[in-house]
């Protein structure tokens, strides 16, 4: 088990019921995410495993679901299973990566709440899936699926541990075509959040997916 140490920096309120952890090093600077709500709260993704992490999520209440963006977001998810009692969701081809846990693998899609749902959308890696909150007029938490470059826009990135870019942009496809602008209302993003430049979460998502052009995207993006 990690050493217990304090954060240098407390989790942030992005909404008065979602809070982002600061940057884990052990998921390679990822954001984690707590939601907190009535029917069990939702971790998404790992934040580091700390004194201050702990006492923080006890504090709200504890977590029901531990849900995985990616395989790079697992983090010490053993660590938290054992600590919390949570269950942990993660799309099935990346289940094996969680030897002796209790887990929900899921195929496409899965309902943890009657306000969250998770979808499989691979391409960073076989699992990349992101989960879709209902409340805000619509949040999605985008893993390494989606996003923000240098500039601040959000989009899908290539990188050298890109599984499949195809599928990544096919992902991005199908989003647009689930949600709607009054159903996908903001996106936080599971790394560079720096490049956000102080902003929270990236507003007007849906506005901002539909204007990439993909099939440029698809042929000429050089890789981050």
């Amino acid at each position: 088990m990690n050493t217990p140490s304090l954060s240098l920096k407390p989790p942030r309120p992005v909404f008065d019921n979602i809070f982002a952890f600061p940057p884990n090093r052990d998921t390679l600077g990822g954001t984690a995410y707590l939601i907190v709500e009535n029917q069990g709260n939702i971790l998404i993704d790992c934040p580091a495993w700390d004194e201050a992490n702990q006492k923080f999520l006890q504090d709200k209440g504890g977590v029901q679901w531990l849900f995985i963006t990616h395989r790079g977001g697992i983090g010490a998810s053993k660590e938290i299973q054992q600590a919390t009692q949570c269950e942990i969701s993660i799309q099935e081809q990346e289940a094996y990566l969680l030897p002796g846990l209790k887990i929900t693998p899921f195929q496409k899609e899965c309902t943890l709440t009657s306000s969250t749902y998770v979808i499989w959308t691979p391409g960073h890696s076989p699992g990349s899936s992101c989960l879709y909150y209902t409340g805000l007029d619509g949040v999605l938490f985008s893993g390494r699926h989606l996003l923000p470059n240098q500039q601040g826009q959000i989009m899908p990135l290539r990188t050298s541990k890109t599984f499949h870019w195809r599928r990544q942009i096919d992902g991005v496809k199908l989003l647009l075509e689930r949600f709607t602008p009054e159903t996908l209302n903001y996106i936080c993003p599971g790394a560079n959040t720096g490049f956000l430049r102080g902003k929270l979460t990236v507003q007007q998502a849906y506005q901002q997916l539909s204007q990439l052009d993909l099939a440029s995207c698809l042929q000429s993006q050089p890789l981050v």
